[in-house]
């Protein structure tokens, strides 16, 4: 039994069956960091002694036959913007190198009452924005697929310490993708929640209208197990949705048979795509078709249109979040943060209205979209992984980006792995986005996906240990 690779599912079998013990299961995700996050950087902060302390705490209510949540027993790591009570919370930044929170974020609070075992906190870009950095005090995570190249941003940390088989889930942030395409540029999955349905009490924020956050594992039923834990109404998150949260778990075995999905015109091919995307996009549909779901084309606004509204209006709310510290303490803000949050200064009032107005008219054709299909298909990530390169222009807004669009509508979307680039020998991914609230549906269909391919089960070889 190969402990470092085993999903959530499995490791509740194993603890089920007294196959293994929470305890052996933290001891053996140790060691492997130990051999080989040199490599990657995906941590911060690795709490070993809060991690066997909870992993002895799980082992004994399981022995007492006591299950508090579908967490118990599990390892998780935390993008490190997400306070934890007495452990430094940094932002990957300088300007909060020594800050540790009083209090926990209410998603940490809801982990540990699920029986969580927090292995760490997980490198991001700077407040989730700013990088791929090498000014920072940490360096940026490498990809455990190629160490030569970027895990993806923001949840940089996560989305590698997942793939690398450092812990089976870690929780990631998502405000124009940055779950998204770690996951697909790792090859894992990774789930943006409908805005609204996971509270960010306590999460550095960066985007007020569009902040999301979410799970990040290796496979759908993964995702449905943590979101289980994290999922529901937080009255002191004046975004969060009062809205029932179902059995994630037991919706998975649905099937997709009959349901009527929308594949996303020209979004993951022609100019900027990777040449293999499309043909590995063309291959999930049909998988789909063949598992009995109607697949027909829809056409929607532009990337650029939806990447240009999205940038506009989180220009100016990161500037409004960053004022302050740029105004006493411009000197330890990394070089790309400083840039991409300097613009939000120079956009008008109107400009800003504008902009919202905008969003409103984009997530309506997408409501017109889903009053037509169960749900809409398209790539996770246009290309495969960035190569690490200090000197590599900033891209920022100049791009166009495919998980932009289900940012700006809100809407549960999802990123699982569909295959691998042939040169190369990186990731590529699937996204799938539902209608508000339909965390559910998403997940069934990507679930039956699952069954019928083994993408997800396809892990990187991480070399030899260092010794």
């Amino acid at each position: 039994m190969d402990i470092p690779l085993l999903t959530i599912a499995e490791l509740r079998r194993a603890y089920d069956q007294r196959e293994l013990s929470p305890v052996e299961v933290i001891r053996a995700l140790l060691d492997r960091v130990a051999a080989h996050d040199a490599r990657l950087n995906s941590f911060i902060r690795i709490t070993e002694d809060i991690a066997l302390a909870e992993a002895r705490e799980a082992e004994r209510l399981l022995l007492a036959g006591e299950r508090r949540g579908p967490m118990q027993g599990i390892p998780y790591g935390l993008k490190d913007i997400v306070e934890t009570a007495g452990i430094p919370t940094t932002g990957h930044s300088k300007l909060r190198q020594d800050h540790v929170p009083a209090a926990d974020a209410e998603i940490v609070r809801r982990l540990k009452a699920g029986g969580g075992v927090l292995l760490g906190k997980l490198a991001t870009w700077e407040f989730a924005l700013g990088g791929p950095s090498w000014d920072l005090p940490w360096p940026p995570a490498r990809n455990p697929w190629d160490r030569d190249r970027l895990p993806g941003g923001s949840s940089s940390g996560p989305g590698a310490a997942v793939a690398a088989g450092f812990m089976p889930a870690a929780i990631g942030t998502d405000t124009g993708g940055s779950i998204r395409g770690p996951a697909a540029f790792c090859g894992i999955c990774g789930l943006k929640p409908t805005y609204g349905r996971v509270s960010r009490r306590g999460v550095f924020p960066n985007t007020f209208t569009m902040d999301h956050i979410g799970p990040m594992t290796r496979s759908a039923e993964d995702i449905a197990l943590m979101l289980q834990a994290i999922a529901g109404f937080d009255p002191a998150d004046p975004g969060s949705e009062d809205c029932p949260v179902p059995d994630y778990r037991a919706a998975l075995d649905g099937g997709v048979n009959g349901l009527r999905l929308g594949l996303v015109e020209g979004w993951h091919d022609g100019e900027g795509a990777h040449p293999d995307l499309a043909p590995a996009i063309a291959a999930a549909v049909a998988v789909l078709q063949g598992l009995g779901a109607v697949v027909e084309p829809v056409k929607l606004s532009s990337l650029r249109d939806y990447t240009d509204c999205k940038t506009t209006i989180s220009s100016v709310e990161l500037y409004s979040i960053h004022e302050p510290d740029l105004r006493a303490r411009p000197q330890d803000f990394g070089r790309i943060l400083r840039n991409r949050v300097l613009p939000g200064a120079l956009i008008r009032g109107e400009d800003y209205l504008a902009a919202l107005r905008w969003r409103g008219a984009l997530a309506n054709e997408q409501k017109r979209a889903f009053a037509r299909f169960d749900a809409l298909l398209t790539a996770g990530a246009r290309t495969i992984a960035d190569r690490a390169d200090p000197s590599a222009p900033d891209r920022h807004g100049v791009t166009v980006s495919i998980t932009m669009p289900f940012s700006i509508s809100g809407v549960p979307a999802l990123a699982i792995p569909c295959g691998f680039s042939r040169a190369e020998g990186m990731p590529l991914s699937l996204q799938i986005a539902g209608r508000p609230f339909e965390e559910a549906t998403v997940l069934r269909i990507a679930h039956a996906y699952q069954l019928a391919t083994d993408w997800h089960r396809q892990h990187p070889t991480l070399g030899p240990t260092l010794d």
